[in-house]
């Protein structure tokens, strides 16, 4: 679990921050916590997002036990407090969609108890029934989760009859612990490889990830570690081992991701990853470089979904905060939820100009929830676009801009930027795009009122470089909603995921091109985004879920 604060526990289940700027959690176990339905929750406040997952109420952080069953169903699990806008009381949450965006939430799925909390971990599909415990079916779903308590982290495994629904905790756990016991010992992510199940656990404070073997998920091996590569921070957590294509090849290729906490380049928490070759049961990167998936500050502990086949690009979703201040953002307060995951991500690796090896990471196909063509102009040149978009539902928008003929081997230069501000409080976030030097991409939150003026881990400006593409073409994607911005370069090679909590709504976007070569041509396309959530709100505004029997529409 990608929670810096559980090193130590005062229970009943309250977290403890060993960073001195994170307040400590005082929630503890609530037996109140409804097991017959799902949670309720408000979706219509003006920083709550409508195309990115949130919770219903109270505070989620890491993505857990992401698969997607053979209907094509998305399970997304995550870590979830129901009870306090804070870190602590630690449950599976679930929700489920059938196009990444427009999610159900499902009741809780695995339960905290008095005395311990479930942390993160991964479900797989036993399809061959190794475990024995589905001997009439091949959709059983096992969840591996890390089992927290006030002494020691253990491994224990839940299993689930009608398709991750709802689960059974395994009579003789944990199916894997330490001798001597350990408090920092978690995160499993599990996967298929031949005719074993492999996992990847964290020896958090050691700066280890331990990797072991089963034939049925009960009995686990010890095979290999993976040690002290990267940017080490203060502690690894939420390990994912993943095989992706390789972009203009038929071969596919092995990634490592490690998330870190505290530690990362801007402060906090971030994810990097080691591409690579795996064997079965050892881990060997391609080099000693320390690649991070996302240049922004507000992504992290991200989980790639279990049950797609290698050869298509692998689907992958992180929790959209930072801990430095996700226990402390303004919605807790003023709308009773704290936090939302990224977009989904479709990812690949390739071998990219002047820095090799890359995880392309582009946004999950936004089509489905496209609701109006907000702008088209197909020659903007050194041109301006400025759209009010107040009138939008959502204020949730999907923007794409190509910009070809860029010269190459030549001087090239001119700017790319974008501003969304409010027009009532003259609030803005922008960023933009430099194509002579070394081409650097810029964001920035520092003209956002409220929370940022104040908390001093709040970072506000954001960049990296992204050279030109030897085909003299550059493309950026974004998305926004309401209170976070992702921002996709290139078709993915670079990434970022900022949040923000203005005191007055973004509705204006103004896209400015200028200073370009004379033959660079500009097209940009902007489109409104539907609310995932308008439409599952009952005549009360609350959305209740699904509140079938069991939680399984099935």
């Amino acid at each position: 679990m990608a929670i810096m604060m559980f090193c130590t526990l005062l229970f009943a289940a309250v977290a403890v921050a060993q960073n001195s700027s994170m307040p400590t959690s005082t929630s503890v176990y609530d037996a109140g916590v409804p097991t017959d339905a799902p949670v309720p929750g408000l979706y219509n406040g003006a920083w709550r997002p409508q195309v990115h997952f949130s919770p219903p109420r109270n505070f989620m952080n890491d993505p857990n036990g992401c698969f997607r069953d053979d209907n094509g169903t998305w399970h997304l699990y995550y870590q979830y407090n129901p009870t306090a806008t804070v870190a602590g009381n630690q449950h599976w949450g679930h929700a489920t969609s059938q196009d990444l965006y427009t999610w159900e939430n499902q009741q809780i799925a695995i339960y905290a108890t008095e005395d311990s909390q479930i942390f993160s971990g991964s479900a797989v599909i036993d399809v061959n029934n190794t475990s024995g415990f589905f001997p009439n079916q091949t959709n059983g779903v096992v969840a591996i989760y890390t089992l927290n308590t006030q002494y020691e982290q253990v491994q224990e495994i839940a299993y689930s009859y009608d398709g991750g629904y709802t689960f059974v905790k395994y009579a003789d756990n944990p199916v894997l612990a330490l001798d001597p016991s350990s408090n920092q010992f978690r995160d499993p992510k599990v996967i298929r490889y031949d005719d074993s199940w492999v996992m990847v656990l964290a020896y958090a404070q050691e700066f280890v990830v331990g990797i072991f073997t089963s034939p049925d998920l009960k009995n686990w091996a010890h095979a290999s570690n993976f040690s002290h590569h990267g940017l080490l921070g203060l502690q690894y957590e939420c390990p994912n081992l993943v095989r992706m294509p390789v972009e203009g090849s038929d071969e596919a290729m092995w990634v490592l991701a490690i998330s870190i906490n505290p530690g990362a380049p801007l402060g906090g928490s971030i994810t990097q990853y080691f591409p690579g070759d795996f064997n079965g049961t050892h881990f060997t990167p391609v080099d000693g470089a320390a690649r991070i998936a996302d240049f922004g500050k507000d992504n992290y502990a991200g989980q790639f979904f279990y049950g797609l086949p290698e050869t298509e690009e692998q689907v992958f979703i992180a929790w959209a905060s930072n801990w430095e201040y996700s226990q402390q953002v303004p919605t807790g307060e003023s709308e009773g939820w704290r936090s939302s995951m990224s977009s989904p991500r479709r990812t690949h690796l390739a071998n990219v100009t002047r820095t090799g090896w890359d995880m392309v990471s582009a946004p999950y196909d936004l089509s489905p929830i496209y609701s109006s063509s907000l702008a088209i102009n197909s020659s903007l040149g050194n041109g301006t676009i400025l759209l009010d978009y107040s009138t939008l539902p959502s204020r949730a928008i999907y923007f794409q801009v190509n910009v070809s003929s860029i010269p190459n081997n030549t001087y090239s230069k001119g700017t790319l930027n974008f501003t969304f501000s409010s027009s009532s409080t003259r609030e803005s976030v922008s960023g933009g795009f430099y194509f002579g030097g070394d081409n650097p991409f810029w964001l920035s939150r520092a003209k956002v009122l409220g929370f940022g003026e104040t908390n001093p881990f709040f970072t506000d400006k954001f960049s990296v470089g992204n050279p030109i593409n030897a085909n003299g073409m550059f493309m950026l994607e974004g998305v926004m909603d309401r209170s976070i911005l992702e921002v996709f370069l290139d078709g993915g090679r670079n990434s970022a995921t900022m949040t923000f909590f203005p005191l007055g709504g973004l509705d204006t976007m103004e896209l400015r091109a200028g200073g370009l070569n004379g033959n660079v041509t500009v097209s940009v396309a902007v489109w409104g985004l539907q609310s995932t959530w308008q439409n599952q709100a009952s005549e009360d505004g609350v959305v209740y879920g699904n509140v079938t029997s069991g939680g399984n529409p099935t």
